[in-house]
């Protein structure tokens, strides 16, 4: 039967468990740090402006080249640009682990992101054309969404018992044999696939869209560690000068990197933003999260790592209700519903207090993830199927790039939202006695406060934790209440705009090189292109 001959066998699914490994470690990659840091410190000794950059070469880097690999991957093969990041995500890992001063490990931290940047774009458009059938697509979607929220957890986890018995280049080790387990793997599970008439590659292009994207988050940042400032603004200006220009060169080439076609379709454009808004609440609010653990309820990294477990465990389960209800009441619905959940948990977290249990805080934050994994596995695989498959990895790298601009604006935001909260509130209700050297330190981060509060005596040390610890518990609360709103906001958004939307084509939708080329199967195309 039909239907049978495009459903993936066997072959498929063991090659998608080798797709997902990367991206874990890609992923895992961008946590492990805030663990290993105070371990590599002490043996390189870093400059403050070194620890930064050791700490954000990676994720600018993967971040500013996901677009420019994506469309590599649609020119010149998606295995063969996976498998050469591959590689070089294995050697740069080496060179971390064996780097004797903070230069050798900033350079490999700048090699690893280059090499991070194919993971994504490469393996999720892989996943689209391994899976034509939509419900093993949506499902395939789903594991590779758990594959990669997992690693951001596990990060800390397996970094924590590795510093437990080696030293700290063992955190980059780790990455060495799953490379070359897919580099053995690769070649005989997975197919090439490429677009089949691809155009020049756009040169001037792929430097414009790292300069927009590392411009913009760099000074978003920037502004949520030092507040505002001439040089963030100056750099977000920049890169959105330089992204408005990049869009209009997209548009009229001959060859561009991004179907500009894409972003005049609802089914595109809807879900990159509920994807974007998605992350910018769970990503903005575990900045508080993670403090409230260490700081307020007093757990090491890896104790509060552990209690994070949890939050990635049942995020499956939000991806396997919305995978299986999606058929059954519209993605729309399904995502939707996902939303609804996920603003179910950010209520329950404006109940926050400062003498709030562990319970309340990762029950919270469970039920945030079951919502906001319900959303990541159908928006990813909306933005998937509403593109062309010769530009599925150009799609792939636009929905991880809206991403990683919601995960930055989310810090930023919510971070300079709760700053100010926080600082009033220190400023109001510090004790008296305070000088204002310490009334300073104690108002500039709650980690300021805590370490003042150690130099105080008993009394006025413990009421210097209380306030500080109260002005972050309200600081979280509002943070939470915004992410409450923007979810529920984001939930009508999706219902109205996308009803409908996927079941025919809207005007000016951008169509695959089989109907621009009089009716030639795509997957006929790709059959020609296609080496295995």
């Amino acid at each position: 039967m039909a239907g049978e001959e495009t459903r993936a066998g066997s072959r498929e699914w063991v090659g998608l468990a080798v797709l997902v490994l990367p991206c874990v470690l890609a992923s895992m990659d961008m946590a492990v740090m805030f663990i290993t840091l105070p371990s590599l410190a002490a043996d390189l000794g870093p400059s403050s402006s070194e620890q930064l950059w050791i700490m954000d070469a990676y994720g600018f880097l993967l971040a500013g080249l996901l677009i420019t690999m994506g469309t590599l991957g649609d020119r010149f093969g998606r295995r063969r640009v996976l498998l050469t990041g591959a590689a070089a995500f294995g050697v740069a890992s080496v060179l971390a682990a064996c780097a004797s001063s903070p230069g050798t490990l900033v350079a490999a931290r700048v090699l690893l992101g280059i090499a991070g940047a194919t993971l994504a774009p490469s393996t999720l458009s892989l996943i689209r054309s391994m899976f034509h059938d939509t419900a093993q697509r949506a499902t395939a979607v789903g594991i590779w969404t758990t594959g990669f929220a997992g690693g951001a957890v596990l990060g800390p986890i397996i970094g924590g018992l590795l510093l437990e018995h080696f030293w700290w280049g063992s955190v980059f080790l780790v990455n060495v044999p799953v490379m070359v387990l897919l580099l053995i793997l690769g070649p005989l599970l997975l197919a090439e696939d490429r677009d089949p008439a691809p155009g020049r590659f756009d040169l001037l292009g792929a430097a414009m869209s790292l300069v927009a994207v590392l411009g913009v988050i760099y000074g978003v940042k920037a502004t949520a560690e030092h507040g505002f400032g001439p040089i963030p603004l100056t750099c977000c200006a920049v890169g959105l000068a330089v992204g408005a220009a990049f869009l209009r060169r997209q548009h009229r080439s001959a060859n561009p990197m991004l179907d500009m076609a894409l972003f005049r379709t609802r089914r595109f454009t809807v879900p990159l933003l509920i994807d974007a808004l998605a992350t910018f609440g769970l990503v903005g609010f575990s900045l508080f999260n993670w403090q409230f653990m260490q700081l307020v309820l007093g757990m090491g990294p890896l104790e509060s790592a552990l209690w994070s477990l949890p939050t990635f465990l049942v995020m499956p389960v939000g991806i396997a209700l919305a995978t299986a209800l999606a058929p059954r009441v519209g993605k729309h619905n399904a995502v939707a519903g996902g939303l609804l959940v996920a603003t179910a948990g950010y209520v329950v977290l404006t109940l926050l207090r400062a003498d709030s249990g562990i319970v309340h805080l990762v029950g919270g934050m469970t039920v945030v993830s079951i919502g906001i994994g319900a959303v990541a596995a159908v928006v990813t695989e909306v933005i998937l199927s509403a593109a062309p498959p010769e530009r599925a990895g150009a799609a792939s790298a636009t929905a991880e790039t809206s991403a990683e601009f919601g995960g930055a604006l989310g810090i930023a935001l919510l971070g300079s939202i709760g700053t100010a909260v926080y600082r009033s509130d220190l400023a109001d209700k510090a004790p008296d006695v305070l000088t204002s050297e310490q009334l300073e330190a104690a108002r500039s981060t709650l980690g300021g406060a805590v370490e003042t509060a150690a130099t105080l005596p008993g009394g006025t040390a413990d009421s210097l934790r209380q306030v500080a610890f109260d002005a972050f518990a309200r600081e979280a609360r509002i943070a939470a209440v915004v992410s409450a709103v923007l979810m529920a906001g984001a939930a009508v958004l999706i219902a109205t705009l996308l009803r409908g939307a996927g079941t025919r084509p809207e005007p000016g939708a951008p169509r695959s090189a089989a109907e621009r080329d009089g009716g030639t199967p795509a997957g006929d195309r790709r059959s020609r292109a296609a080496s295995s």
